[in-house]
């Protein structure tokens, strides 16, 4: 495979595996949110799910904006290119 199939399977790769992470991701926090309702008695009590809601989201947001927004910020191929046109440009 070329450097583009190469890198088109690497984006196929992560949003398959987001896919995946955002399905677990409505399992499990359902559960939980079942497991809340049935004990919480009727005053309702502290939503305690929310805090494994809120944090899972939170990993979730950063792994769909590398799937889909392409984030490669720290990628050390990218530095690597804008170095080599940096320098075809100068020199």
């Amino acid at each position: 495979m070329d450097n583009h199939e190469d890198a088109l399977w690497e984006i196929a790769k992560r949003r398959a595996a987001f896919k995946k992470s955002l399905s677990v991701y409505f399992v499990v926090n359902s559960f939980l949110c079942a497991i809340w309702f049935i004990t919480s008695g009727k005053d309702g009590g502290h939503f305690w799910p929310i805090w494994g809601i809120l944090g899972w989201g939170l990993g979730l947001a950063i792994q769909y904006a590398n799937a889909y927004n392409n984030m490669d910020v720290f990628s050390t191929e990218k530095e690597y290119e804008k170095l080599k046109k940096e320098n075809n440009t100068t020199g």
